[in-house]
């Protein structure tokens, strides 16, 4: 690990001012920068530790919503009531995600933010557009198991690996942030996350010095919310494929994947085919799709999860 500073932010708007420094990185629970870290894949040259703000709570809107604080840990947030009960898809992402230990520490902001990679990112050895934009990708060509099969490009087929994206995804959230003088932006979750195209290095809308705040869920949606992940391990492993569903009682509602892309992925005009099946709906979802020998699989693992989670809400 490289030498680097630090200090800890007493106020979002100093947070973000110190951020705007060249190398500076926010730290709150480092499940990923730290591993990062000590691979010098990220070499940061200033952390600014940001657990003293008061983003830590979760509290109800004035529209009957939730609004997260980015602190908010991942074992709390699945484990409040108001979660439990009016989001329950939200509390079966987060805890199908990582470990225990990790979800003590892991942050509402810092799950959103975690780097979309793959083995060659981790491979230091091998060519990798996201950590040396245009060196290539070595995972086009080589071993994409467990790739994306849509969403990437020539220059990266890595997926975003947060089970808890999905889940925002399907519930409509919106991301807050503050910058350096005080001005704040709601990015609906729709638009936060990018996909690689030619620039897969950028991996989220963020300006350079932008602080997350918090994230909020509009009013509850009802409807059987589930949320299944298919992995090559029972727990501690990425999703191969996973399913956010919302199911009303007419069989209508909301459909958003995970493991497939570089993205949590959602196609709205996908799910008016819900009454019609599983197969229907997954057509929609895949269409453009791009698999490679390896991982052609998913394409019909996602509509045997999505067949299987229709299934269940309607029993």
């Amino acid at each position: 690990m490289k030498p680097f500073t630090y200090e800890r932010a007493h106020t979002p708007a100093a947070a973000a001012a110190a951020a705007r420094q060249p190398g500076a990185r926010f730290i709150a629970g480092g499940t990923n920068l730290l591993d990062l870290m000590k691979l010098q894949i990220e070499t940061p040259v200033h952390l600014i530790d940001i657990n003293g703000l008061a983003f830590d709570r979760i509290e109800t809107t004035p529209d009957g919503g939730l609004h997260i604080g980015a602190l908010v840990r991942n074992t709390d947030l699945a484990a409040d009531s108001r979660v439990r009960q009016s989001y329950p898809l939200l509390s079966r992402a987060l805890l199908a995600g990582a470990s225990g230990q990790l979800r003590n520490k892991a942050t509402t902001a810092g799950n959103l933010l975690q780097r979309t990679r793959c083995p060659y990112f981790y491979d230091t050895n091998m060519p990798c557009n996201k950590r040396a934009s245009g060196s290539g990708c070595s995972a086009i060509g080589g071993a994409s198991r467990s790739l994306a099969v849509i969403g990437g490009s020539d220059a990266c087929i890595a997926t975003h690996s947060s089970d808890m994206a999905v889940a925002m995804r399907a519930l409509d959230a919106t991301v807050a942030t503050v910058s350096d003088d005080g001005s704040v932006r709601v990015i609906p979750i729709a638009d936060f996350h990018r996909l690689p195209e030619s620039t897969p290095q950028l991996e989220n809308a963020l300006r350079p010095g932008e602080l997350i705040t918090g994230v909020t869920l509009p009013k509850p949606v009802g409807g059987t919310q589930l949320y299944h992940k298919v992995r090559d391990r029972a727990s501690y492993a990425f999703a191969l494929v996973s399913v956010a569903a919302i199911v009303q009682k007419d069989g209508t509602g909301r459909v958003a994947l995970g493991g497939i892309a570089p993205k949590p992925w959602r196609v709205e005009a996908a799910e008016a085919q819900m009454p019609h099946g599983a197969g229907v709906v997954a057509s929609h979802l895949l269409s453009g799709a791009k698999p490679t020998r390896d991982n052609a699989y998913k394409l019909k693992l996602v509509e045997r999860t999505l067949d299987a989670v229709m299934n269940e809400a309607r029993s």
